[in-house]
């Protein structure tokens, strides 16, 4: 499966599985959470919560990707790629952590506009690292081969997930959930070294879309 792929591409991939399936077990049981918890079983006022917590998640990470896009273009080495990749990935890390100590709808959003931010310093800086590492000639395979590892990870977690939540309740998969985003950065260090002093220009290939997502 991974005969071919260069170390990089691998330790990419097996982050995006890792992190991806860490987040597959919150994701079934946010909506459960905010209306047990923040909405203390008001279904309406649930939906509302929920509804601006995405709100706030979306439009921040859209205002904040273009900005961290443009200023990581502007240099040519990789280690800002790098370091946005890492410090992005711990930002993620602190937000289910936050999560355990959350009983207002404003701590909710705020844990969304904190979320949104690293991803916006995820998204940029690791989609530039994949781009410019996938192996040529295998683009599409290596593209393919991310997205088949990270979906069936967040499948079979966010099953797990489902299950684990009515038996140990909603703190166990919080903390799951940011120990394994923390453990996913164990996979990126070793690649430092790799980073490229120059970046290459006109490189076109674009990375699968992913969506980190309670």
């Amino acid at each position: 499966m991974f005969k071919g792929v260069n170390r990089v591409m691998r330790a990419y991939i097996y982050w995006d599985l890792v992190i991806n399936s860490a987040w597959g077990l919150l994701s079934p049981i946010f909506a459960i959470f905010i209306l047990q918890t923040i909405a203390v079983g008001n279904i309406a006022r649930g939906a509302e919560i929920v509804g601006f917590a995405t709100l706030f998640y979306w439009v921040t990470k859209s205002i904040l990707q273009i900005p961290i896009g443009n200023y990581l273009d502007k240099n040519h080495g990789e280690i800002d790629d790098f370091w946005f990749y890492i410090i992005g990935t711990i930002i993620t890390a602190l937000v289910p952590f936050g999560f355990l100590f959350s009983y207002l709808p404003w701590h909710i959003y705020a844990l969304q506009i904190l979320h949104a931010t690293g991803m916006s310093m995820i998204i940029p800086s690791s989609y530039a690292i994949f781009i410019r590492h996938t192996d040529k000639g295998r683009e599409a395979y290596e593209s393919g081969l991310d997205s088949t590892l990270f979906g069936i990870g967040a499948g079979i977690t966010g099953a797990v997930g489902g299950i684990m939540v009515g038996y140990l309740g909603f703190k166990l998969i919080f903390i799951l959930t940011g120990t394994f985003t923390l453990i996913s950065l164990f996979f990126i260090f070793p690649v430092r070294k790799d980073m490229l002093p120059r970046v290459p220009r006109k490189i076109h290939e674009f990375p699968v879309e992913k969506n980190i997502l309670p």
